[in-house]
């Protein structure tokens, strides 16, 4: 996940010294501050919340604009931005701010905020040689590993705080590949995230770690199945395993670590995409946490007596009878064109009411409820971005829409997923728009315009 950079010369005893009185300085005045103010952006969503769908990381976040681009041009939903920790290459974080963060999470954006601190004793990456590791001594069950994990995450709430994510998110250690075979460099490895889980649980935040396969999700897998309650285990895992599959599965993880609904999989390493014009190197991850994407089972309408969901949508007119003409007859009721019985009997009544709708909605004039009236009836309402991971009566009626539209057969479920991105797609460039998969303003204006 980290994006290196050229390492620095190595300092001197007494720049060291003016360094650490600064530090102190700052982080004294940085305290008393939280003490004086409220925390940053206090109503903040937690965060990532429940959620399945894509998501990228990046050593620097992305710039606002960056961030608008490939909110509205890319399948990604969930961002992992590096908010803490003294062995991270980018320390200065131009972008991050209580605004940004506070801009992506009412975006609908999943924030993933990382740490990158003392990384293990054995490690043999050279850069994190020249920092402070995690200490392997043994002595009192590796209690100084322990003091280490919790002292950076208290560090990290702190971090985490004055940028306004909110108490219940998940906080993520990055714990870098290191050879797991040597018995003091693992076994402090596990006591220092022991640590950073204990303290992020008695300040309130959820514990996650990231790191690769073969060693930091092994370790803690290997623990968690053969030795119970030897260490607190982190509540959410993030799976660093490049085998190019969107999914959290890993060979390196049992199958019932961390589920369900508790990992993050970094199926990708750093590689460019551009969306909207804005290129970013990233990781991909696929992100599966909370509940998920899900939505509640949706009632039968009017009293029980219709469905709004179908497949396809055929035109409905006088003398038709059947389920079709009972949702007809319940969505016109609802927007207050229709008295009727909802019995599923196409009669005057229900013609008359077609008519005042479409005349209404300047819609062409008529009396059946054709592929116009039904792609308006199914689609009108609030109209929020939705993209793949959205779960809501939004993307039902998104779903509907496109049914009615395009005979695209989706399954009405409220959860947005491949099928209903590819439908939009398809929608999309019936009606000259980018194909993105993304269901922006100019998609809802056609749909509840009734445009078929």
């Amino acid at each position: 996940m980290h994006r290196l950079s050229r390492s620095p010369r190595r300092p001197t005893a007494r720049a060291i010294a003016r360094t650490a009185t600064a530090a102190l300085a700052c982080l004294a005045t940085l305290a008393a501050g939280l003490v004086l103010a409220a925390p940053a952006q206090a109503g903040n969503r937690v965060t990532p919340g429940s959620f399945t769908g894509y998501g990228f990381d990046q050593c620097t976040a992305p710039t606002q604009k960056a961030m608008d681009a490939w909110l509205t041009g890319s399948p990604y939903w969930a961002v992992g931005i590096y908010v803490s920790g003294d062995s991270r290459a980018c320390t200065s974080q131009p972008n991050l701010s209580p605004t940004w963060v506070g801009t992506q999470l009412a975006n609908g954006w999943r924030l993933l905020p990382i740490t990158l601190g003392p990384q293990a004793s054995c490690t043999t990456r050279e850069r994190y040689l020249r920092q402070v590791r995690i200490n392997p001594s043994p002595t009192s069950s590796y209690a100084a590993a322990r003091s280490q994990g919790r002292a950076e995450a208290a560090k990290t709430v702190g971090a985490a705080q004055a940028l306004g994510i909110s108490p219940g998110s998940t906080l993520w250690y990055d714990l870098e590949a290191f050879a797991i075979t040597k018995t003091d460099c693992r076994e402090s490895a596990l006591t220092f995230l022991s640590g950073w889980t204990e303290q992020l649980h008695a300040q309130g935040y959820v514990s996650g770690v990231y790191s690769s396969a073969a060693s930091g999700t092994k370790i803690l897998d290997d623990a968690r199945a053969t030795r119970p309650g030897a260490y607190v285990m982190p509540d959410h895992l993030w799976v660093a395993d490049w085998n190019g599959r969107a999914d959290t599965g890993s060979s390196y993880l049992r199958s019932d670590g961390w589920a369900p609904h508790r990992r993050v999989h970094q199926y990708r390493g750093g590689h460019n995409e551009t969306y909207g014009g804005v290129t970013i190197n990233i990781d991909t991850n696929w992100v599966d946490v909370g509940r998920g994407s899900t939505v509640a089972a949706e009632p039968r309408h009017c009293a029980g007596a219709a469905t709004y969901n179908f497949p396809r949508y055929p035109t409905r007119r006088a003398g038709h009878t059947g389920a079709l003409v009972s949702a007809a007859q319940c969505l016109l009721k609802a927007k207050g064109y229709y008295t009727g019985p909802v019995d599923g009997t196409y009669d005057a009544d229900v013609s008359a009411a077609a008519r005042r709708y479409r005349a209404a909605t300047r819609l062409p004039a008529g009396g059946t409820v054709g592929p116009r009236v039904w792609v308006a009836l199914l689609s009108r309402g609030t109209t929020p971005l939705l993209k793949f991971g959205a779960a809501s009566s939004a993307v039902r009626r998104v779903q509907r829409g496109l049914n009615a539209a395009d005979a695209a057969g989706l399954p009405v479920t409220g959860v947005f997923e491949a099928a209903t991105t590819a439908a939009v797609k398809t929608y999309q460039r019936g009606h000259g728009l980018a194909q993105t998969g993304v269901v922006t303003p100019a998609v809802w204006s056609r749909l509840v315009a009734g445009t078929p």
